[in-house]
C-alpha cells in the first residue's frame, strides 16, 4: 500500500531534519524528489530520521548551485554514488520532473538494484502514483503493525523494516 501524501505532509510539520552526524552503521540515503514536493520530502526524511537514517536532500545542501546547471548534475551524481541507498519518491510532480528521471536512470546504472528504491504515493484525490517503478525496484511502503517496510520489487509481502536495515 503507497504512503499517503498527507502522512508525508503530517511528518514533515515535527521539524526539518538539517545534515547531522552520521552515525556508523547508519543507513545513509539520497532522496529523489520533485522541489514542488518540500514539505513531502520533509516528511519522508522526518520518518527516514526517526528510523535511523540519514537522508540527503539536495536543497538543504548550501554547496549546491542556486541555478541547476553542471556543477549540479556532477553533485548529484556523487551524492548519489556515495550514499547507501537511492530512494525516489513517486508523486505526479515527480514521474513528470525532467530531472527525477534522469537521476533514477543515473542510480539503476551505479548502484545495486538492491539499494534502490521507491516510494509510492497516493494523494488525497485517491491516485497512486509510482505505479511505472514497482515492478522494477523495491519499494518502501506502511507496514501493517507501524514503521516502514522494504518490499521486493512487485511485492506487498516477505518486506524488512527500515529500521533494521
Amino acid at each position: 500500500m503507497p504512503i499517503l501524501q498527507s502522512d508525508l505532509a503530517r511528518a514533515s510539520s515535527r521539524g526539518v531534519i538539517r545534515k547531522s552526524v552520521v552515525r556508523s552503521g547508519q543507513p545513509t540515503a539520497f532522496l529523489c524528489h520533485s522541489h514542488l514536493d518540500r514539505a513531502l520530502a520533509e516528511g519522508l526524511q522526518t520518518l527516514l530520521h526517526e528510523a535511523g537514517w540519514e537522508v540527503y536532500i539536495d536543497w538543504q545542501d548550501a554547496e549546491m548551485p542556486a541555478s541547476p546547471n553542471r556543477v549540479t548534475a556532477g553533485r548529484i551524481q556523487s551524492r548519489i554514488v556515495s550514499a547507501d541507498w537511492f530512494l525516489f519518491l513517486a508523486t505526479a510532480n515527480s514521474t513528470a520532473s525532467r530531472w527525477c528521471p534522469w537521476e533514477i536512470g543515473y542510480a539503476d546504472g551505479k548502484k545495486p538494484l538492491g539499494r534502490i528504491a521507491v516510494i509510492p504515493t497516493t494523494d488525497t484525490s485517491g491516485r497512486h502514483h509510482g505505479n511505472e517503478y514497482l515492478q522494477l525496484y523495491q519499494q518502501i511502503t506502511p507496514a501493517d503493525v507501524g514503521g516502514l517496510a522494504l518490499f521486493p520489487a512487485g511485492q506487498n509481502t516477505g518486506g524488512s523494516f527500515v529500521k533494521n536495515l
